[in-house]
């Protein structure tokens, strides 16, 4: 699930193998010292910058500064040649790094003052985490002094100030990985973090260090408390991670642990990994001693029902894309005249088991529920209602009603209230997504700056309580959303409109707002009014009043050859 923008179409492989035994772990071990993982390599990495020229300017000092970021040496040597002595032996380049965009300017505001100013992008905290940038400008005001004639910067800002494609070279995108709350999937939690060697120790590093602060109250982390006892340690493809300050009985939640790590190494090319605590490797029925994704299919991110074919609403009728044929049952009959609808599958078989749709007409909406292949009833009415959303961790639908309460109802029981406490200050919720994972919500808002698109964390009590919560804007650059869908747990597909000509297109983001991108539009009829997707499945559109599929980089119909279906709303169940 690593992300670059521009390049996130290939598909995941959707596993869905069972995993079955008792887990052991060594009894007791000898106090270890452990090493902590190195944030940057020792070997240098990609196009090292130049020293200051002798003579240079103060705006030539400052840009030479900001250049000097774009290095992996460890204390950025060159970067502290640019600053005067007392700042060079107390600036930390740790920090917090900010990404602008590449076409800055620097303006001499005073014989000894430098002024910055940029479009930004984003920060990255130490832990990885990234934040997007507001629609603002960056400004930073630099100072500086002769040293010896020569101008240096006497107030530097600890962290990094990078230029993002200096930033892209340096850094790439990856997933730690935590728990949903029901144990069935591990969830992304993105970090970016510098190329090399280190990277499997420093990942490691992250999982045991914890989720973000944005998904940790929606997250389980088995390994919290946990440390490592030595560096990953990687031959070939094969890597060899050995854990210490276990709890003392961490074996039913063994599996878990395993699971999270070998997921998060997957991306790095790492193919198995041996898992030691305390230097002895575990042991767990049924699993070998070198683990693989497959050994931990079960709980795959991305993994999909067997039987998620695409569907859509045609004349107020549920249909399949696979045919174009209805749905199994009443609602493929057009007996309930829906707009738009929903299914998920039992998490156990993997067979398509409740579903939801919304009718409306000129009373208001209504929201019905029931099987997937029977009769469904009326459960909650409004004024309006968006359209329905599920998950696959769990047989419930969520809805937003009136725009502004958002409930969720789980099958065969009564509708329930979930909190939103960051909503009302925002505006109006005109769709709302749950992640595959049922982990974070996407949604748009409509309020005073437009259509945004943002993100939260659903946090679920003991008691049974919900919320939506920390909604957070991941692209404040799109101010006219019309609609999201969840390509993967942690990435998201968006139709919004293009401001330089006013038209409505797809693009495609992570869940942290990293890697805005466009999306192709090649062989739309017209502009497309809703979006669907699902991980290792074709994203899918309405447009022009008819459903079209994405394949190769080209829109296309959904039987090739033929003519496009009638059909709005289209939906993978999950």
């Amino acid at each position: 699930m690593t992300r670059t923008p521009g390049a996130r179409w290939a598909p995941v492989l959707a596993l869905l193998l069972a995993v079955a035994g008792c887990s052991t772990v060594p009894s007791s071990s000898a106090a270890v010292q452990i090493t902590q993982a190195p944030s940057r390599p020792a070997e240098t990495v990609g196009i090292e910058p130049l020293s200051p020229e002798p003579g240079a300017t103060p705006e030539e000092i400052v840009r030479g500064f900001i250049d000097a970021a774009a290095s992996a040496r460890p204390g950025h040597p060159v970067a502290r040649e640019h600053l005067a002595p007392e700042a060079a032996g107390t600036w930390s380049d740790e920090a917090s790094i900010t990404v602008l965009s590449p076409d800055y300017a620097t303006v001499a505001t005073q014989a000894d003052a430098v002024t910055l100013s940029a479009n930004p992008v984003g920060t990255v905290d130490p832990r990885g985490v990234f934040t997007v940038g507001g629609t603002g400008v960056f400004t930073r005001q630099f100072n500086l002094e002769q040293v010896d004639g020569e101008w240096r910067i006497t107030d530097p800002p600890d962290g990094l100030i990078i230029l993002q494609p200096d930033f892209e070279r340096l850094y790439v995108e990856r997933d730690a990985f935590f728990l949903d709350p029901t144990g069935q999937r591990v969830v992304p939690d993105p970090r970016l973090m510098i190329k090399g060697d280190a990277q499997p120790t420093a990942l490691i590093q992250r999982v045991l260090d914890g989720p973000s602060g944005a998904i940790a109250a929606g997250v389980r982390n088995p390994l919290n408390g946990a440390q490592l006892r030595s560096a990953v340690t990687v031959d070939g493809q094969s890597a060899v991670v050995d854990l210490t300050a276990l709890t003392a009985d961490p074996a039913p939640v063994l599996s878990e642990i395993c699971a999270q790590i070998v997921w998060t190494l997957e991306p790095l090319r790492i193919r198995t990994v041996e898992i030691r605590v305390d230097g002895e490797p575990v042991d767990i029925a049924g699993i070998p001693a070198e683990q693989t994704v497959e050994d931990w299919a079960a709980f795959a991110a991305d993994a999909v029902p067997l039987d998620a074919v695409g569907h859509y609403v045609s004349g107020g009728a549920l249909h399949t894309v696979s045919t174009g044929a209805p749905s199994p049952g009443p609602a493929g009959t057009g007996v309930y005249g829906l707009s738009s609808a929903a299914i998920s599958a039992d998490p156990r078989t993997g067979k398509l088991s409740f579903l939801v749709g919304v009718r409306t007409d000129a009373s208001g909406a209504t929201l019905y529920a029931g099987p997937y292949d029977g009769g469904l009833a009326p459960v909650l009415t409004a004024s309006t209602l968006d359209s329905p959303t599920v998950a696959s961790t769990r047989s419930e639908a969520w809805v937003v009603r009136d725009g502004t309460a958002v409930v969720r109802v789980p099958a065969g029981a009564a509708p329930q209230a979930v909190n939103t406490p960051t909503l009302p200050g925002l505006g109006r919720a005109d769709v709302l997504r749950l992640s595959p994972d049922g982990v974070r919500a996407a949604l748009v808002v409509d309020g005073p700056a437009g259509r945004g698109l943002y993100v939260g964390t659903v946090v679920r009590a003991q008691g049974g309580s919900v919320e939506l919560r920390d909604l957070r804007d991941i692209a404040p650059s799109l101010s006219q959303v019309v609609d999201v869908t969840w390509r993967d747990s942690g990435n998201l597909l968006v139709l919004a409109r293009n401001q330089s000509d006013d038209r409505v297109v797809p693009y495609e983001v992570g869940v942290d707002g990293w890697g805005l991108s466009a999306v192709p539009t090649a062989g739309l009829p017209s502009q497309p009014e809703s979006i669907a997707a699902a991980p290792t499945r074709q994203p899918l559109v309405d447009a022009g009043g008819t459903v079209w599929q994405l394949a190769g980089g080209t829109w296309v119909t959904l039987v090739r050859g033929a003519e496009p279906l009638p059909g709005t709303a289209p939906f993978y169940p999950l």
